[in-house]
């Protein structure tokens, strides 16, 4: 991959020409599309209203549109009426929660993301051969609470580094660590090699957990952080995916990083002084609010923008299998993937 060029002046006196470094990969993953869509074609298909545990993606504007097109938003599954229809989230659920819906006789759309599955498959399999899991994580997020619940008897959450001193197991010689799939991965290594200096024998998972869109999102944002003086952000503050991005600006070199979830959040005296902006978006987030952003940076002079890509990203992910059979009954085509890139930017690439 080449360097990224610096930005030029017309001449030694002449302030840097401004410009944006559009990162990509960004936005919408394979899990988030699957997802969004599903509730989508509920909606189409089943008609309004259709009931959503959690939010569907951690993206306030996704969330506002779906609920606008008659999606209701619960916290937990004794607020959906006996018999409705039931979405559970990209980010997945424990087993106590598919029991509690299954007694009110919901009508379930699981649309986990399947990367996220994986890890619960992987939660269960340790347990069965009684291992002490330790889950990197963030407590109290979704996905965890749904993985933990998995094995809660098995499985420890270890929110960060500083946490490794805490964790107590049964035996040093049989525990595992698997993680959340949207962390930084830098800080989960880093867990990991202080678990492995207390617990030399520590198991990997069979294969990543951080999800690939994670980690490209993240290896994009390397890459044009350093060339920066501001990095933008496009994402909810309960992303985890899109709040580790801006700290991952920071630690490769961003002059300043922030998060918006919409173009009018951008502060025009972030701008001040700046040559070159950095944008990204998280994995939950849709393209069109990466335009208003940019939009708003050409009417602050930033009308050049050139896309660092780091990876190209083709996996698609079918619609949840109930979903699936009763469009397939109803003779409805599957829909086209809206993956990212989709969307053709005025771009130049770097």
């Amino acid at each position: 991959m080449a360097a990224v060029p610096a930005a030029t002046t017309e001449g030694p006196d002449a302030p840097a020409r401004k410009r944006v470094l559009l990162a990509a990969p960004r936005g919408y993953c394979a899990g988030v599309d699957r997802a969004v869509v599903a509730v989508e074609k509920a909606l189409e298909h089943y008609g309004a209203p259709v009931y959503v545990r959690k939010e569907i993606v951690h993206n306030k504007y996704v969330v506002e549109t779906l609920s606008a097109r008659g999606a209701v938003f619960v916290d937990e599954t004794d607020a959906v009426p006996e018999g409705a229809r039931v979405v559970f989230s990209a980010h997945g659920v424990s087993p106590a929660v598919r029991a509690a819906a299954e007694a009110r006789s919901l009508q379930t759309i699981d649309a986990t993301c399947p990367l996220v599955t994986k890890v619960h498959k992987e939660a269960v399999r340790f347990a069965d051969d009684d291992f002490d899991i330790l889950l990197i994580g963030h407590a109290g997020h979704e996905e965890v609470e749904g993985t933990q619940g998995e094995a809660p008897e098995h499985i420890q959450v270890v929110n960060s580094p500083a946490d490794v001193a805490n964790v107590v197991v049964r035996d040093p010689d049989r525990v595992v660590w698997i993680s959340q799939t949207t962390l930084s991965v830098d800080e989960t290594m880093e867990t990991v090699r202080r678990l492995r200096e207390r617990f030399p024998n520590l198991q990997d998972p069979p294969s990543d957990d951080i999800c690939y869109a994670t980690q490209n999102r993240q290896v994009a944002v390397k890459k044009l952080a350093p060339h920066c003086d501001v990095v933008i952000t496009v994402g909810s503050a309960n992303s985890s995916n899109s709040v580790r991005l801006v700290e991952v600006a920071l630690d490769a070199g961003a002059r300043a990083s922030y998060r918006i979830d919409h173009a009018a959040e951008i502060d025009p005296a972030w701008l001040e002084g700046a040559a070159t902006v950095g944008v990204t978006s998280g994995a939950s987030v849709p393209e069109i609010l990466v335009r208003d952003v940019l939009d708003v940076l050409a009417a602050h002079g930033f009308g050049d923008v050139e896309e660092v890509r780091t990876a190209t990203e083709d996996l698609m992910f079918s619609l949840p299998r109930e979903l699936r059979a009763d469009l397939k009954a109803a003779g409805t085509p599957a829909p086209r993937p809206r993956r990212e890139g989709r969307a053709a930017l005025d771009v130049r690439p770097v």
